[in-house]
This record gives C-alpha cells, sequence and structure tokens, in this order.
C-alpha cells in the first residue's frame, strides 16, 4: 500500500469520528435519550450501536484471514465511500448489535465511541502494510479487504451522524 492510500483511510476515520462528534455536540443528557418518535432511535441509543459495531468490525479485522496477495478494488472502495452513508435506504439492525442500554449516559457513550474509533485508526496505522491481504466477511457485502472494512467503519459512523443530526432536527421541530 503506498503512503497515499494509507493516509487516505486514516483521514477517513479521523473526519467520521469528527463529523460524528460534531453531530453530538451540544445534546444535553436529558436530550440524548429522547426519540423523535416511539419507533425510532435516540441519540444515545444511535451512539450505543455505532460502538457496538465498530468494535465486531475490529474484532473481525483482528482475526482476518490473509490472502496470499493483496486484493485491491479501488472501485469497491469508492462504492463503499459513496453509498456506505447514504441514509435513503433504511436498514434494521441486526437484534445483536441494537441498542439495548449500555451507556447510562450519552456522554460514556461518546467516550467510548472515541476509544473504539482510536482503536481503529490504531490498527490501519499498525497493520497498514496488510490491510490489502486481509480478508473478513460482512453480514451484506461479503468477503472485503481490510482497507474496505475500516472504510466501512468510516461510513457506518457518517450514516449514524446524519441520523442523530435528523434526530435533533425532530425533536427541536417538535419542541416549537
Amino acid at each position: 500500500m503506498i503512503p497515499q492510500q494509507r493516509s487516505e483511510i486514516v483521514q477517513a476515520l479521523e473526519s467520521s469520528r469528527e463529523e460524528f462528534n460534531a453531530a453530538a455536540a451540544g445534546v444535553a443528557e436529558a436530550q440524548g435519550k429522547a426519540k423523535p418518535a416511539p419507533d425510532r432511535w435516540s441519540a444515545l441509543e444511535c451512539v450505543e450501536h455505532v460502538v457496538v459495531v465498530e468494535k465486531r468490525y475490529l474484532d473481525l479485522l483482528a482475526a482476518a484471514k490473509m490472502l496470499e496477495a493483496p486484493r485491491v478494488d479501488k472501485q469497491k472502495e469508492a462504492t463503499i465511500t459513496a453509498q456506505f452513508p447514504d441514509r435513503t435506504t433504511k436498514r434494521e439492525a441486526p437484534e445483536e448489535v441494537s441498542p439495548k442500554g449500555r451507556f447510562p449516559s450519552l456522554a460514556q457513550a461518546l467516550e467510548q465511541f472515541n476509544a473504539t474509533r482510536s482503536q481503529a485508526i490504531r490498527f490501519a496505522q499498525d497493520r497498514q502494510a496488510d490491510l490489502y491481504r486481509m480478508t473478513v466477511e460482512h453480514r451484506r457485502m461479503g468477503a472485503l479487504n481490510g482497507a474496505e472494512m475500516l472504510l466501512v467503519i468510516a461510513g457506518h459512523g457518517r450514516r449514524h451522524a446524519e441520523q442523530i443530526r435528523e434526530i435533533k432536527a425532530a425533536l427541536a421541530k417538535a419542541a416549537k
């Protein structure tokens, strides 16, 4: 992997983290637990879901099988980067990664999000030479290399940053 590619993956993870934290900024603890509708998640539940999913993805990466030769698919990377954050198609989270009240406060959930994202960034930096030789199985996308999975992590964070912005807007509108 050339240095530019490595920095692009780390940059995607870092900018996604910034976007996610910015989306959650200014959400008071009470508001963080508020749902805009009974069938929608709160901001706290979104953060919890992202933490649980990112930990699972990092566990997959840590246990990844190594291929003999690197597998690079720039088109697939571009597709992941463009489509994963898109919320026009709603998705139902699997039960095992659905919110279950794992964090008592939004502040604690965000602290764990940032710690988990730091692990992802360190993984990208430490394992950069192996990312294109790794192979993991994503439940919807099938086989992914390590770089693609890290881009999924970044895109998933962006997807839920948008959801948190939607929640904030809906709650603000309801308060008027």
